[in-house]
């Protein structure tokens, strides 16, 4: 690791981009660090102790929700439009098809994300800052108070242009190739709170149960990073094909299938179906007719209850990741791909036969993968479970981000060096 250190160190433009991408991301954390002016620090804190809902949502911020500022929405609506853009992929063929056309295609749908991620970010600002004023019943109503009309456009314009801020940022860092810059972003956040999480473990628990919680966590470390690199392969074989006085084919090799082959996506979908109903029930909770009020009142409780909230959580991670599998990986597709280019899964007859095969695996090991998944999510929860403490304690999402974002940072920064060491030789 000294030597690759080194290296990177000795190549003048490497060093640069890395140094670039450095200054960048902590440009994104001056911006999580701006707070809206007018807010009441103190109702904040006291809302965020009352919901673990939103504690989550600000480590996907990098801590720009807690703080209240321009960048508190974080690149969400990004990542929510670039979501929504695969899946109209997949229910308009036209899009579907410019996505396969090669960088220039992939360049106008990129365009596109970018044009959808502004109304979003203008609804979820909106939104967050009306769950803000208009959650009574957990202090919410402390933290801004009556706002005008102007007041309301302002905020609204500052968050959306501060979202709109970092997904230029995370563009940029994305094309100095090291790494991809959203998720570094993401990473930067995350990161950039592990001191204050620690400070807090060390005040609210002893020496061994802080000692507890990080063999915990090496573990879990080590858990995401086998199971992020986990594959089941395929073995496939080519036939021997003579073309002119040529012969092709006649080559063993395998199809990789990745366990997590949905990533982090189902964790994403999950919190936002979460957050869905408690956004409707804090603007229904004045309602005037008082069945509403109270079935708000009961939605509000009900997804505070921690015990639901777990359960809750598991279960839609499970489906959505099963859902987000279907999505990007179909085996009809990779079976007739095979079969026109001459390769078959030994025993199995190319075609229909092969992709009823690949279902079958893919079952199978996105079930491994979506209880890994759900365990992560609902990590933070079994912890205080077990240990009967609140510590805030890093959550298993959380990590799962962080081993993904590096392992695909080393990754490419390696494919650098090795490039260098190409060029040189």
């Amino acid at each position: 690791m000294l030597n690759k250190i080194l290296q990177i160190w000795r190549l003048k433009d490497l060093r640069n981009k890395i140094l670039m991408v450095l200054f960048l991301l902590a440009v994104t954390r001056v911006l999580a660090a701006v707070p809206i002016p007018g807010v009441n620090f103190a109702g904040l804190r006291q809302l965020f102790s009352q919901n673990q809902l939103f504690g989550l949502l600000d480590i996907f911020s990098g801590g720009g929700l807690s703080n209240f500022s321009i960048a508190m929405l974080g690149v969400g609506p990004y990542i929510t439009a670039s979501i929504i853009m695969q899946l109209l992929a997949i229910l308009i063929p036209k899009l579907g098809e410019l996505q396969k056309e090669g960088e220039q295609g992939r360049a106008k749908v990129n365009q596109y994300t970018r044009y959808l991620a502004v109304p979003l970010a203008i609804l979820q600002g909106f939104g967050t800052i009306t769950i803000f004023t208009r959650s009574g019943a957990s202090g919410g109503a402390n933290v801004l108070g009556q706002l005008t009309s102007a007041e309301w456009f302002i905020i609204t314009l500052s968050i959306t242009a501060g979202t709109m801020v970092l997904m230029w940022l995370g563009e940029l860092i994305t094309e100095y190739g090291i790494g991809n810059g959203i998720s570094l972003i993401i990473f930067a956040g995350i990161v950039a709170q592990l001191p204050t999480m620690a400070t807090r473990n060390f005040q609210l628990t002893d020496l061994p149960t802080t000692a507890g919680f990080l063999i915990i966590a090496l573990i879990v470390v080590f858990g995401v990073v086998v199971m992020t690199e986990a594959t089941r392969n395929i073995p496939v074989s080519y036939a021997k094909r003579v073309r002119g006085n040529k012969l092709y084919g006649g080559v063993d090799t395998h199809l990789p299938i990745r366990i997590n082959t949905a990533g982090v996506i189902p964790i994403i979908f999950a919190i936002s179906v979460l957050l869905f109903p408690g956004i409707i029930a804090n603007f229904l909770v004045n309602a005037r007719s008082e069945f509403i009020a109270n079935s708000a009142r009961y939605v509000t409780t009900l997804f505070q209850n921690q015990t639901f909230y777990g359960i809750a959580y598991f279960v839609l991670v499970v489906a959505f990741t099963y859902f987000y599998t279907a999505v990007v990986f179909n085996p009809d597709d990779i079976a007739d791909n095979l079969q026109k280019q001459g390769g078959f899964v030994p025993g199995l007859r190319p075609g229909r036969q092969t992709a009823e095969f690949l279902y079958k695996v893919l079952n199978r090991i996105t079930l491994a993968g979506a209880v890994f998944l759900g365990l992560i999510a609902v990590l933070p929860f079994l912890m205080q479970i077990v240990t009967k403490t609140q510590a805030l304690t890093i959550g298993g999402t959380s990590l799962l981000i962080v081993v993904a974002v590096v392992i695909e940072t080393v990754k490419q920064i390696e494919s650098q060096l090795v490039m260098r060491d190409y060029e040189g030789f």
